[in-house]
Formats: structure tokens, C-alpha cells, sequence
């Protein structure tokens, strides 16, 4: 009978110990070790694909710590990694609403959102980062990114807040006709000078493609221009642009050729390098250029230089600066545009009742102008205002100049 009794107490102590880690478990003793050992652990763990268990030990070591932010950011990143997108938005909004300079978490967050295909949201929070670390160029250039996702264009036109109706805009309007006119006065000498055009663009998934017509008055001498433009989209980071046109009227080059390729680099930039080919009756122009441009918060930037070789082993130098302020979207802005030295997009003037279309080329020319683009509420329609003013020598007097007043507008309807 002793023995039974003793063979019973064994069983049950046994038993009591085989409990006890269950037991401590369930009473869930607050965690006591070191948290940035822990925190390493974790990080090995996560790293090497064991992020369950990389997520309990997280989740052990913010009972005792909670506002450890490198802890949570490493849980957020985890339920990110493995497609928990709620969750990780959970975790990074909480760091969010209390620590708002930490630009990692802010990238990561975003990140989120755009892993889950939520872009809106992400470029909610990219524009609401930028808030409170606007020079930083990451977030600069994730809010191009998303932009880019949103509105389905080969350049980031801009960096400005937007909203689900602007990305459904981007994928509704595959197709635009635009009316333009504009009108040159000048204070001494010509006549007024006018300048109209047509133009449709169509979208594909290959590019765009720009039929154009334009129609000008001149010296009351009347011509027409037919134009074709493309953009071929090459891959994500690089597109073109390809230009010709053609004329029978002596206002306009009989041949003109153009073509840029474009590269979309880090930190908002963006650079190109081509040419264009003016053939007219008696002579023909190569003009060699490229550009850069630079996308910085609400604001895009661009500066192109143009370099004319001439006949006598010279060279004619120009060049135009371009700043626009983005509004409520991609389609409303205020831009700025300065060029000086010998223009290659000029104004054909005469000498001696002779037209000289190409000798204006390497004509001093100095030129202001702005410009502002908006839309109304639910209407598929765009209006641009411009208005500038041209310093420009004459032709038969150098070192003298004349004042061209320029005001234009431009009406496109999308569909």
C-alpha cells in the first residue's frame, strides 16, 4: 500500500511539472530580458524567412516596452513582407501618429500601401511625410513613383496631391482635341503677326501620337504646317520623342525633323539628349539639344539648351528655362518660361522685302512669358492662358532691337 502511495505522489508531481510552462504561459509573466539583444534576435530571425517567430519575439518584447519604435517598425515590416497589409498598416499608423520626423518609417509605410496596390492612400501619406520633412528627395521621389502608377504617363508631370478621381481621369481620357491661337504685336516696324492650330491626341499603349495642323499669318503672307509627333515608350525608364513636319509655304521650313530620347533618373530627374533638322528653300539648319529636368515637391523644373552650328565655323548658343507650380492636380498649374541667346523656335522676319527665315536663327533674342492651365469640377475640358513679351535684334540693324508683345490661349477637351 505504501509503495501505491508512493508510485501516486511521483505521478502526480510529474504532472504538476509537465503543467508548469503552460501554466506560466498562460499567466503571460511580463517580459524581463535585455530588448535590443532581443531586437537583434528578431532581426536575424525576420531576415533568415522566420518571421513568425521573429514576430513573437516582438510582440514578447513591446508588453514591456511599447514605445520601443524600432521594435515595432521591424513588426510592421514583417506583416508587410508577408502580405498582411492591415495589419502592418496598424503598426506603422500608430508610430506615425505620435513620431512624425522618422523618414524610414515613413517610407516603409508607404511602401505598404503601394505593395497592396492602395496608391491613393500611399500618396496620402506620401503628401502628408512631405508635410514634415519636405527636402527630403526619397519621399520626393516616391510620390513621383505613385504618381506615375496613378495617372499612367511616361513623366511625372507633377509631384502634387491627388486624388482617386484623378487616377480614374488618367485611365478614362485616351483621347484629346485641342484648339490653340496666339498673336504677336510689335512696337515698331510689323504688323501684327497671328498663329493658330488643331492638334489630336490619342494614347496608346505604345505611346502617344500628336497629328498637328498649324496655320499662320505673316507679312500678309498666309501659311499651313502639318505635323506629326510621337512618343514611343521604350521601357520604364526611357521613352522618345520624334517630330516631322512639313510646309509649302515660305513662312515655314519645307522639312523639319526632331527627335529626343528621354531617361527618367533618381531623385525626380529627368534628362534628354536629341536634335532638329530645318530644311528650307535655299539652306538647311541642324540644331543639336537636350534637356533636364528636375520634379521637387509641388514644383517641376526644366532647362534646355540648344547649339546651332554655322557656316562660318561658328556656333550659335540658346537656351529656355522652364518653372511650373502645380495646383489641386497634374492638369492645373502656374508656369514660368525665360529664353535668351539665338533662338531656334523663332519668329521668321524679312530683310530688304526678303524673307529670311533661316538668318533669324542667329539673331539675338531675348523672351518672358506665363503661362496658367486649369479645369473645372467634373468637366473633361482644359483652358491655358499665356501672355510674354520678346526683345528680338533686327535683322538689318544689329545692335538694334524691337518689343513683341505675345498673348495666346489654348482650349483641349478630352474624351
Amino acid at each position: 500500500m505504501n509503495d501505491l502511495k508512493k508510485t501516486l505522489k511521483y505521478i502526480c508531481h510529474g504532472l504538476l511539472l509537465c503543467s508548469f510552462p503552460v501554466l506560466i504561459h498562460a499567466q503571460e509573466i511580463p517580459y524581463t530580458g535585455d530588448p535590443d539583444a532581443s531586437l537583434q534576435r528578431a532581426m536575424t530571425l525576420a531576415f533568415d524567412g522566420n518571421r513568425v517567430e521573429a514576430r513573437d519575439t516582438l510582440t514578447n518584447i513591446l508588453t514591456a516596452y511599447p514605445d520601443y519604435t524600432d521594435v515595432r517598425t521591424l513588426l510592421a515590416k514583417t506583416y508587410s513582407w508577408d502580405g498582411n497589409y492591415d495589419e502592418a498598416r496598424k503598426q506603422f499608423n500608430r508610430i506615425t501618429s505620435e513620431e512624425r520626423q522618422l523618414k524610414e518609417v515613413w517610407i516603409a509605410a508607404i511602401r505598404n500601401e503601394m505593395f497592396a496596390e492602395n496608391f491613393n492612400l500611399a500618396l496620402g501619406l506620401a503628401n502628408k511625410a512631405l508635410l514634415y520633412l519636405a527636402e527630403e528627395d526619397a519621399l520626393v521621389q516616391l510620390r513621383s513613383e505613385i504618381l506615375k502608377k496613378l495617372e499612367g504617363i511616361e513623366e511625372s508631370a507633377t509631384t502634387s496631391s491627388t486624388s482617386e478621381k484623378t487616377a480614374e481621369e488618367a485611365k478614362k481620357y485616351k483621347n484629346s482635341v485641342t484648339l490653340f491661337t496666339s498673336t504677336d504685336v510689335f512696337d515698331v516696324v510689323f504688323d501684327p503677326m497671328f498663329y493658330s492650330g488643331l492638334e489630336f491626341i490619342h494614347e496608346t499603349s505604345l505611346g502617344k501620337i500628336i497629328p498637328r495642323i498649324n496655320y499662320s499669318n505673316r507679312f500678309d503672307i498666309d501659311g499651313i504646317q502639318y505635323e506629326l509627333d510621337l512618343y514611343p515608350k521604350i521601357s520604364k525608364s526611357f521613352y522618345a520623342y520624334l517630330n516631322y513636319g512639313y510646309s509649302q509655304s515660305e513662312i515655314y521650313p519645307t522639312h523639319r525633323f526632331g527627335g529626343d530620347l528621354y531617361a527618367n533618373l533618381p531623385k525626380g530627374i529627368e534628362a534628354s539628349l536629341g536634335a532638329r533638322y530645318l530644311s528650307f528653300i535655299e539652306s538647311n539648319v541642324t540644331i543639336y539639344t537636350g534637356s533636364v529636368g528636375l520634379y521637387k515637391g509641388n514644383y517641376y523644373f526644366s532647362l534646355r539648351p540648344y547649339v546651332t552650328p554655322r557656316n562660318n565655323n561658328t556656333t550659335g548658343l540658346s537656351g529656355i528655362l522652364i518653372a511650373r507650380k502645380y495646383l489641386k492636380d497634374a492638369n492645373n498649374f502656374i508656369g514660368f518660361s525665360g529664353g535668351m541667346g539665338f533662338m531656334p523656335e523663332f519668329r521668321q522676319f524679312l530683310a530688304n522685302s526678303k524673307l529670311i527665315a533661316e538668318t533669324v536663327l542667329f539673331v539675338e533674342s531675348q523672351q518672358l512669358m506665363l503661362e496658367y492651365q486649369f479645369s473645372f469640377k467634373d468637366n473633361p475640358s482644359l483652358y491655358r492662358a499665356n501672355l510674354g513679351i520678346t526683345r528680338q535684334e533686327f535683322v538689318f540693324a544689329a545692335g538694334n532691337y524691337f518689343y513683341a508683345v505675345s498673348a495666346g490661349l489654348r482650349y483641349q477637351v478630352r474624351f
